[in-house]
């Protein structure tokens, strides 16, 4: 794929960054006395990291407290992220929140859906090793995390209007995120959608791919989610038991159906049954495929094509992160199941591509 990237120079930038800790690895350093990994002082962050000081922008910092464990995390921890940025919104021309990398993908394509019409960045970072480690990898993503908060175009606007994840050089759509690597600095990929940006001697944003926001309208803070989601994975030999079990839990309302290849199924009377039983008592399936690349093409196959009969929907190549985030986000607003059906078909926050509908 050919990505058309423009390169900003860092001048002097008139910009002032809230910096939300939440917790998580890069918050740590190591106790030289016992070995053991403390979260530091955040307030006095620039003295933890000297490479702030050279930074040609204003950064203040607010503190979660507790903080945040990232497999803790919840969407009551999501709406106080939301609170925070609403409350700070109009003092900052970005934020940059630091976050577990466990659930950090979950987190920032829930927040990608709480706002519409951002228009100032959101930047999620993190790190694998601690900020305190020889060899972390966190101080090079919290200092461009911060440059690119801090980016403004020609017209004074900022580059980047919109929930991203920084991570390794590489700033992707936050709701296109999913995290492949528990123990590499790669951490992150963006497997459907290209990366925003690239960040080596220069940052170079690919200016193709981007949101674009109304500045002439507000933006719109939404706080409320609803948690009545869960997520059925086929395997080879699952049974009637565990799918009749998940398709039943009290109050539930929608499932993210991952199933094989281009959204394929088992065919079994059963199966097909039990999926029918529960589209009919008004839950949303929502069907995405279990690989990492690719789309769901529902009339490709004729195992897809029953599935589709059915009124299972098509979650084209949303990730699970994105979908289960959705899904929430939109019966949140108290929104019909077939509100919900039909803007799940819908790229709100550029969170999939319908082109293969």
């Amino acid at each position: 794929m050919l990505l058309l990237y423009k390169t900003i120079d860092m001048i002097d930038v008139n910009a002032d960054v809230l910096l939300i800790y939440t917790g998580g690895t890069i918050g740590m350093i190591e106790n030289l006395e016992t070995g053991a990994l403390e979260p530091f002082n955040f307030s006095h962050l620039r003295s933890n990291v000297p490479e702030m000081k050279r930074l040609n922008f204003h950064v203040d910092t607010y503190i979660f407290d507790p903080l945040i464990d990232s497999s803790e995390i919840s969407p009551k921890k999501w709406r106080e992220m939301v609170e925070v940025v609403k409350a700070n919104y109009d003092k900052y021309d970005g934020f940059v929140i630091l976050h577990g990398t466990d659930t950090m993908s979950y987190t920032a394509s829930a927040l990608s859906f709480m706002f519409d019409n951002l228009t100032k960045p959101i930047i999620f970072t993190g790190s694998q090793l601690p900020i305190g480690k020889l060899r972390t990898d966190g101080k090079e993503n919290l200092i461009t995390a911060l440059e690119i908060a801090a980016d403004k175009d020609v017209d004074g606007h900022p580059v980047v209007p919109e929930v991203c994840i920084y991570f390794q050089n590489l700033l992707f759509r936050a709701n296109r995120t999913t995290k492949i690597n528990a123990e590499n600095f790669n951490a992150f990929t963006s497997a459907n959608f290209a990366p925003l940006a690239e960040a080596g001697v220069t940052i170079r944003y690919n200016n193709t791919t981007g949101l674009k926001p109304d500045y002439s309208k507000e933006v719109l803070f939404y706080e409320e989610f609803d948690d009545c989601i869960a997520v059925l994975k086929i395997f080879p030999g699952i049974s009637s038991e565990v799918v009749a079990a998940m398709l039943n839990i009290d109050n539930i309302k929608g499932v993210v159906l991952e199933t094989y290849g281009s959204g394929n199924a088992l065919c079994d009377e059963w199966f097909i049954s039990e999926l029918k039983k529960a589209v009919d008592r008004d839950i949303v399936v929502v069907n995405i495929t279990q690989c990492l690349y690719g789309t769901v093409e529902m009339f490709r196959y004729e195992t897809g094509q029953s599935l589709l009969k059915i009124g299972v929907i098509s979650g084209f190549d949303l990730t699970t992160e994105a979908a289960i985030a959705k899904l929430m986000f939109l019966f949140g607003l108290d929104k019909t199941p077939q509100e919900v059906r039909q803007l799940m078909q819908v790229s709100l926050r550029g969170e999939m591509n319908t082109n293969n509908a």
